[in-house]
């Protein structure tokens, strides 16, 4: 049987974390939810719905997912893949199956859930989270030759494969980076659309203008870097 863990990056999710937790499909063995510094009740609800919760209070996306990622380097028993969630429940947590389908009958390395323009609900993302998206994978595809379509968080990677990325970044270049790494690896892909609603709450970077300008530069930042090695 595949073995598989999630990890979820939470800030202040009280409100839709619950509700993650309990719609992921039960093939997965261990549900890891990473308090970003949260000041609600995330860390509360999600160990009442059965997760493993991990503090983490160096703010910022990255952060959140590297803690995760040491928490399961550190287990005795490695897992086969490693699926990345948020916990605003944005995305349909049962399309998980979906996501890691290609790693398993397929060998693929690494999912991207791609949240389609038809599978998307209306206002589900914003027109800076469609721009940047386009931006980010038109650059990747005239760059590299990359055929992403999506920074979509809803991921799933064989979990050697995650290792030998080496991935650093602290923030929102984490999305980014783990797809920059895997062509540099020539790591297989693919993407699969997977559905998107409107999330819990207010995003805490497309949400805000700060949010957005830092997401892109870090973003860009990251395309250029790799372009020119």
């Amino acid at each position: 049987m595949t073995h598989i863990k999630v990890i979820i990056p939470a800030f202040n999710e009280a409100n839709s974390i619950s509700q993650v937790i309990h719609e992921i499909p039960e093939t997965v063995s261990e549900i890891i939810v990473v308090n970003n510094n949260s000041i609600d009740e995330t860390a509360k609800n999600a160990q009442n719905a059965g997760a493993t919760v991990l503090t983490e209070n160096k703010m910022g996306y990255g952060h959140a997912c590297l803690c995760g990622m040491d928490y399961v380097a550190q287990q005795s028993e490695t897992p086969d893949i490693i699926v990345f969630i948020d916990g605003d429940y944005s995305d349909y947590p049962e399309d998980l199956t979906k996501v890691v389908q290609p790693i398993i009958d397929q060998d693929i390395d690494f999912v991207i859930g791609a949240r389609a323009k038809e599978k998307r609900e209306k206002g589900s993302m914003t027109p800076q989270q469609i721009f940047g998206n386009w931006l980010a994978t038109f650059l990747m595809k005239l760059i590299f030759g990359a055929t992403y379509t999506d920074l979509g968080p809803f991921r799933a990677i064989k979990y050697d494969k995650l290792l030998t990325l080496e991935m650093e970044d602290k923030t929102y270049g984490w999305t980014v980076e783990m797809q920059l790494k895997a062509l540099k690896k020539e790591l297989s892909y693919v993407e699969v659309p997977v559905r998107y609603k409107k999330r819990i709450g207010i995003s805490k970077v497309s949400g805000t203008v700060k949010g957005s300008i830092f997401a892109g530069i870090k973003i860009l930042g990251w395309i250029f870097k790799y372009s020119i090695k």
